[in-house]
């Protein structure tokens, strides 16, 4: 797939200069809510207005949305406020109404992500539309289908295309609602640069308090703009009301963001610049040659265990190095995710080195 500057034409074309700010409520609710919200939002730096009129829930009981009864609510916050207005759709009906209301710029949800079927389904429906599509991040961490998913709208023919970086599930965060695990975010950005990325900092944090530390990240990783879930009430939201803000918390929020420059012409920022980056690639190399080493001495205990008959997993030993390496690296001032995520990598590859040995 190429993506090129061509892609993000559209971005001028409507409007959105940079940083993108996509707000509104996790649900539309109710046509005063939503109208409401979106007059609060016009007069703050958001540029488009969303809401969801379907909500896919992970078990049935929930509430699942207003349907196309909504539809006419965002229609008339186009014509109150001027803002653009964007919605979820998870299947070819969903396409059909959204286009019949004229809604401008759609996104695809992470748990339709997950489904080639479904997402090719969307696609289908929109060939010869062309409008806006932005495609969300799949609920796993597999960055293949995340492109996957952008790839089939670009083959329907599709070019005004962007993704949303909103987080991969985990069961065991203490710190996150979806961990963010920003390198696939910046592989997919290093392998396809025009791409525009936008950081759904809500369903990351799932709680208000740290989505300006979440979406100052996402900034300085020179992502296009955010998505924040926004409400009048959030505490009396249908769903979600841990991770929405109000209106004028959002625009606190946009004051307090620090955007950066791309990067600096000034001869003394270069110098020192290359001479960190020299730093960084002699580093990275004396890691590469540590790893090798500690994958040899892998190889010699597989070879080990293979004479003995001993089993290769080791539980016992293997949750002694990690809280061993997790504290050792939390009083040099790394997180934990970081070194669990270090350490479960050299573990596995550990494995399989010592699977492997005859």
């Amino acid at each position: 797939m190429e993506i090129t500057k061509e892609n993000r034409k559209w971005l001028d074309a409507m409007g959105l200069s940079h940083p993108i700010v996509i707000a509104g409520p996790c649900s539309a609710e109710t046509e005063d809510q939503v109208l409401k919200t979106a007059h609060l939002l016009k007069d703050t730096d958001a540029n488009v207005f969303r809401a969801g009129i379907w909500k896919p829930r992970t078990r049935p009981g929930g509430f699942e949305g207003v349907g196309e009864i909504g539809l006419p609510w965002l229609q008339k916050v186009k014509e109150e406020t001027g803002m653009l207005v964007t919605t979820e759709v998870g299947n070819a009906q969903h396409v059909e109404l959204a286009l019949k209301y004229d809604i401008d710029i759609l996104w695809i949800g992470a748990r339709t992500t997950v489904n080639p079927f479904a997402v090719q389904e969307i696609a289908d429906a929109l060939k010869g539309v062309n409008k806006p599509v932005l495609v969300k991040n799949p609920v796993n961490p597999d960055l293949a289908l995340w492109l996957g998913g952008v790839e089939r709208f670009q083959a329907a023919g599709i070019s005004q295309l962007g993704v949303i970086h909103r987080g991969f599930s985990t069961y065991n965060s203490l710190h996150y609602r979806n961990k963010p695990k920003w390198h696939l975010a910046i592989e997919l950005k290093k392998e396809f640069p025009d791409l525009p990325l936008i950081l759904d900092p809500s369903h990351i944090c799932g709680r208000r308090d740290t989505l300006l530390d979440v979406s100052q990240t996402a900034l300085d990783l020179n992502y296009d703009g955010l998505m924040v879930e926004t409400h009048i009430d959030p505490d009396k939201a249908w769903s979600d009301a841990a991770q929405q803000i109000t209106p004028a918390q959002l625009h606190q929020m946009t004051l307090d963001l620090k955007i950066r420059q791309k990067s600096s012409t000034g001869q003394e920022f270069q110098r020192k610049l290359n001479m960190h980056r020299k730093e960084l690639d002699l580093i990275d190399n004396a890691i590469i040659d540590i790893l090798a080493d500690r994958m040899t001495i892998a190889e010699a205990i597989g070879r080990l265990k293979h004479k003995e008959n001993v089993a290769i997993l080791q539980s016992g030993r293997w949750a002694d190095i990690l809280q061993t390496m997790i504290q050792a690296g939390a009083d040099k001032g790394l997180s934990r995710e970081f070194v669990e995520e270090i350490f479960k990598a050299i573990h596995v590859e550990s494995i399989n080195i010592q699977h492997n040995v005859k």
